[in-house]
């Protein structure tokens, strides 16, 4: 994918919303807050990329989707209907996002980690989860979740059931804890390592991922970078690029 950014415009990364958790009251008020930020961004965004796990559980039916945050999604389409460029990647809470965003809001999706040409920068981004060493578990549910078949088995629950199934599930993750990540690990980073590896077999100015849930802002070479977008249950951090510094940030607003 290549964007080449004209003159006052900017890129805006984010990523780990959570929409959802961990009370309903919590989650409204940060998708008022999130919708403050998109608000700022549109004034000079040429491209907003939201990194995955937007909500905290997602899935589509042929003909239902997850009750609630239509601010949210009323305001992605007010972006798309602005010109911005919207794209989207799923993450492990939302993976199961098929056509909705793309029919409904206009926004590009992907499923998958991609190469981002922007400007002179090249940058490969995605949410992250499965990357790396370790966490054999979730790489094996990944599998799982991502099979074809089970999905359409999983659809043919009805709405009520399946959300409920997907709800308990989701009290279990670390979002609904509300928790703050722990200090940055090291060696034992596992994005970090990914990056590291990524980055002898071939050359990106900077690696961009979420998933983590801290905000990182790492040497991976001697000209790379590591980003994690952290989240905004706790820290509210993302990335902008203005054409010549791509900075990881704070929104205050």
């Amino acid at each position: 994918m290549k964007i080449n950014l004209p003159v006052g415009k900017k890129v805006y990364f984010a990523s780990d919303f959570h929409l959802g958790v961990p009370t309903p009251q919590a989650s409204l008020e940060r998708e008022k807050r999130i919708i403050r930020f998109l608000s700022e961004c549109e004034h000079d965004a040429e491209a907003i990329f939201l990194v995955g796990d937007l909500f905290d559980f997602w899935f589509e039916y042929k003909k239902t989707i997850p009750k609630g945050f239509t601010r949210f999604l009323g305001k992605l389409s007010e972006l798309v209907d602005q010109g911005i460029h919207l794209v989207v990647f799923t993450g492990n809470h939302d993976m199961w996002m098929y056509d909705y965003f793309e029919t409904e809001i206009g926004a590009k999706v992907f499923h998958d980690p991609i190469q981002l040409y922007l400007d002179d920068l090249k940058i490969f981004i995605g949410h992250g989860d499965g990357l790396g060493p370790g966490d054999h578990s979730y790489k094996f549910l990944k599998k799982i979740f991502r099979n074809r078949f089970l999905q359409w088995c999983f659809n043919w629950l009805h709405p009520n059931i399946g959300m409920s199934v997907a709800n308990y599930w989701s009290r279990k993750s670390r979002a609904q804890a509300n928790m703050r990540e722990e200090k940055f690990l090291g060696d034992e980073e596992w994005l970090w390592t990914f990056a590291k590896t990524k980055e002898k077999e071939e050359h990106h100015d900077c690696y961009i991922f979420g998933h983590r849930h801290l905000p990182i802002d790492v040497e991976v070479g001697e000209n790379s970078r590591y980003i994690n977008l952290g989240e905004w249950l706790n820290y509210n951090t993302y990335a902008d690029f203005d054409g010549t510094n791509l900075s990881l940030k704070t929104f205050e607003g």
